[in-house]
């Protein structure tokens, strides 16, 4: 289990819970936090092995998730739960990741300083073996992937358009909706 998909000690005993919960409904855990604050949350991101899930799908996620842990009872205080998609600025935590969002800018930071540094903005290009190549001002260097401590996508124009062009293709939205846009004009403004 990657540490970026399941970084503290709970965080690692609950993916172990609900990964196979996740997978039997044919979907992969991307990440899973609890998170502490005024109120506990247990954040869970999940796709279909393919990329994407939609508002259902999270649903049935989230009832099937929530009777594994009531089996189980690994968290002692009260918290909500919250299963959701990685979303477009995704975070990057598995190595086919890097390799699936080749060519789009991402931020990755290591636990350790790598030549005077621990953060890295550029161009993903791809996975080597065990390494995560990104393109940088410098030149391409390759970091391994277990140096990694956090990685996301960036949001750009190029990524927003590709997310669009997906759901497009898949059916998820459908331009025909967005083609009559309604406004009110008054007497006054014309």
């Amino acid at each position: 289990m990657s540490d970026l998909i399941a970084k503290a000690a709970i965080d690692r005993r609950l993916a172990e819970i609900i990964t196979p919960v996740i997978e039997d409904l044919g979907f992969e855990l991307v990440r899973v936090r609890l998170m502490s604050g005024k109120a506990t949350t247990l954040q869970i991101m999940a796709e279909r092995p393919d990329g994407g899930i939609d508002v259902d799908e999270c649903a049935r996620i989230s009832t099937a998730v929530s009777a594994a842990l009531d089996v189980e009872d690994p968290i002692v205080e009260a918290y909500a739960l919250e299963v959701s998609s990685p979303g477009i600025d995704r975070p990057l935590t598995r190595l086919k990741d890097f390799d699936a969002w080749q060519g789009y800018e991402a931020k990755i930071e290591t636990t350790e300083l790598i030549d005077g540094r621990r953060r890295f903005k550029g161009e993903l290009a791809g996975v080597e073996d065990d390494e995560v190549l990104i393109n940088l001002e410098e030149g391409t260097i390759g970091l391994k992937f277990d140096w990694l401590s956090d990685a996301k996508l960036v949001l750009t124009d190029e990524l927003i358009s590709e997310m669009l062009r997906q759901r497009k293709a898949d059916g998820t939205i459908n331009e025909d909706d967005f083609d009559e846009i309604e406004t009110d004009v008054s007497e006054e403004d014309e």
